[in-house]
């Protein structure tokens, strides 16, 4: 339980499935960027309805060839690693929300590479 175990940052990026960086999808940028910074990860969750930024309702529904649907990527690491990715991230997301909060992160188990 060693490692990840203790007081850490919870990063919270609530964007849309149709956000773009260069192209791709950002949640996709956003995880390629954890990844070259050595966070511990993060996980992508895509919701099936939400309101955005402009009240806007966003639900799945299947007569829609586009569906620009609410995501929501998780990441948690040291409070040092999560505030410099931020400062990475800002030049990135032109719409969204951000929240950081604290969390105990209990245990962090993987098997050896």
């Amino acid at each position: 339980m060693k490692g990840l175990a203790g007081k850490r940052k919870l990063l919270r990026i609530f964007i849309s499935s149709e956000d773009k960086f260069e192209g791709k999808p950002l949640w996709e940028y956003l995880l390629k960027l954890v990844k070259e910074r050595g966070l511990a990860g993060a996980t992508v969750f895509k919701a099936s309805a939400g309101i955005g930024a402009h009240s806007e309702l966003k639900t799945f529904t299947v007569w829609r060839l586009s569906q620009d649907l609410p995501v929501v990527v998780e990441i948690i690491d040291r409070e040092e690693k999560i505030e410099e990715f931020i400062k990475v991230i800002d030049e990135v997301i032109d719409e969204g929300l951000v929240v950081l909060q604290d969390v105990e992160v209990i245990a962090y188990r993987h098997r050896s590479s």
